[in-house]
């Protein structure tokens, strides 16, 4: 007998003898077709994958959307006010004490000696000018003395109130031939008082002027950059002190004694 065999139904099995006669047999054990026909519905793969990807598809075009609604949202305009102008704050008058203005205290690292026993100091450019121009004028036979020049507000206090006492001064008086502390030149570093070496007698006193030394000095100071501080009639109203004089050869001096006087001047 020749037995052909094929699937005609799920889970059974044709067999067609020789003489024609069809048996229909079990392909599948009872138990496993139980669990076929009871099982549920697999969804296929390559509908799985669609679904994800027309998720993301949804995903990407709600993002977009809303980030469409930001950007094309109107804005709300800033008012920006203009910037004030700014203000440029106007130097103030300066004070002065019968007459002297304020100067403040040079830096003692900036100071030079200009004797041997280095107790009268400037600061270091105008002690190096002075120093030069006392070599030319000794080459000429005159001999301009240092008698004093850099002083601390302290050291001026004696010199004002103790000198004041002993000679029994008034301040006003007093502050006619000299600062008071805080208020002289000599505390910036840039005054200088000179005398003549051949006549001593005539130091710190008006008969300077008719000296050998003050003669030169106003003829060749301000080559070195070194001028009166206070000449006859002077606007400060301080004496005429032909021994007192003051180096302006930098910016610094400049500003220290010009601007004050300008501006001293402003307040009158």
């Amino acid at each position: 007998m020749v037995s052909l065999p094929f699937k005609l139904s799920l889970g059974k099995k044709i067999n067609i003898k020789d003489d024609g006669t069809v048996k229909q047999t079990d392909d599948i054990p009872e138990a496993r077709r139980e669990t076929i026909k009871n099982s549920s519905w697999v969804i296929p793969p390559w509908l799985q994958t669609g679904g994800v990807v027309l998720a993301m598809a949804l995903v990407g075009l709600t993002v977009l959307t809303l980030l469409w609604r930001a950007f094309s949202a109107p804005r709300p305009v800033v008012q920006v006010s203009p910037s004030p102008t700014p203000i440029i704050p106007q130097p103030s008058p300066v004070p002065n004490i019968l007459g002297h203005l304020p100067y403040g205290q040079a830096a003692t690292k900036n100071l030079l000696a200009v004797t041997a026993d280095g107790k009268i100091r400037l600061r270091r450019e105008a002690a190096q000018k002075f120093l030069q121009m006392q070599g030319v004028a000794k080459k000429q036979g005159v001999l301009l003395v240092p008698l004093s020049g850099f002083r601390t507000v302290k050291e001026h206090e004696h010199l004002f109130f103790g000198v004041k006492a002993q000679r029994n001064q008034e301040t006003r008086k007093r502050a006619e031939v000299s600062a008071p502390p805080g208020y002289s030149e000599h505390h910036t570093g840039y005054a200088i008082d000179i005398g003549d070496g051949q006549v001593p007698a005539t130091n710190l006193s008006q008969n300077f002027e008719k000296t050998k030394a003050f003669q030169w000095l106003k003829k060749h100071a301000a080559a070195y950059s070194f001028e009166l501080s206070f000449p006859l009639n002077n606007p400060q109203g301080v004496n005429y002190e032909p021994w007192h004089w003051r180096y302006v050869g930098d910016t610094d001096s400049l500003k220290t004694f010009y601007q004050a006087q300008q501006l001293q001047q402003k307040k009158r």
